[in-house]
């Protein structure tokens, strides 16, 4: 088997503040970088629904207590909260459903939800496949409990959370929930992530780090829950065509 002929994987990028210090250029020059990628990014025959796009960040702190106090949810100091990304039904009954189901496990846990946030988008950039299936999305704000000593511990308790409910809400998503990350994924072209997330394009969203994915689906359907970055990683999912890539360049 020649592996020359190999070249199709998803694109990866990552931008790092190495001082430490929070910047909204971090957030834009990821996005910059996504935005080159789309020769690593499928698409469909229309040309216009992408195979999936995504990006992983800090949770800005000024940015959500800013967007918050809007909403009346009042958000104490970094870490002290969380901050879940759902993918929800459309049917307002199962979404609420749903809801009340996170909320209740929630507070099994002995923690508490201050609130939920509908995130601003802007559908109307989406192509119709992307468009027919797109999910309600909305954020959820958790307190950290006082018997949580540390950000590792909070996010140990997040996650007994999440798969509770993962296991009794299948038809909900859960794109990230943490004290520490957060992720903006969809079934988007690479140019789309920006303008469809309005949070993104907000030059008081700051973070420190950046990864963001396209992905180019091989053996399986393009969906919005498949798209990347997950939870803490993000993957090409082509191991071989490292290889390929090494061939590639050294025949150049």
């Amino acid at each position: 088997m020649s592996y020359k002929n190999e070249h199709d994987a998803c694109g990866i990028g990552a931008v790092v503040q190495i001082d430490g210090k929070v910047s909204h250029d971090v957030v834009d020059n990821a996005l910059s970088i996504v935005e080159k990628l789309e020769h690593r990014a499928g698409k469909d025959s229309t040309g216009k629904v992408g195979d999936g796009v995504g990006i992983l960040l800090q949770i800005s702190h000024s940015f959500f207590k800013h967007v918050c106090k809007e909403i009346n949810i009042e958000l104490q100091k970094p870490r002290d909260y969380a901050v879940g990304m759902f993918f929800f039904p459309n049917h307002m009954l199962e979404r609420n459903q749903a809801k009340r189901l996170f909320e209740t496990i929630v507070s099994n846990e002995n923690c508490e939800v201050l609130g939920w946030r509908k995130v601003k988008t802007d559908a109307s950039i989406l192509g119709k496949k992307a468009l027919a299936c797109m999910p309600y999305i909305e954020q959820v704000f958790i307190k950290k409990p006082d018997f949580v000593s540390s950000d590792l511990e909070f996010d140990k308790l997040l996650y007994v959370i999440r798969r509770q409910f993962e296991k009794s809400c299948p038809d909900t998503y859960v794109v990230s929930l943490s004290c520490r990350t957060i992720v903006y994924k969809g079934m988007f072209l690479v140019d789309q992530l920006r303008k469809f997330y309005l949070d993104l394009d907000d030059p008081n969203y700051k973070s420190t780090i950046a990864i963001v994915h396209s992905r180019f689906s091989t053996n399986t359907t393009p969906s919005w829950q498949r798209a990347h970055p997950n939870r803490l990683i993000a993957h090409n999912g082509e191991i071989n065509t490292i290889q390929g890539n090494i061939n590639q360049y050294a025949c150049t």
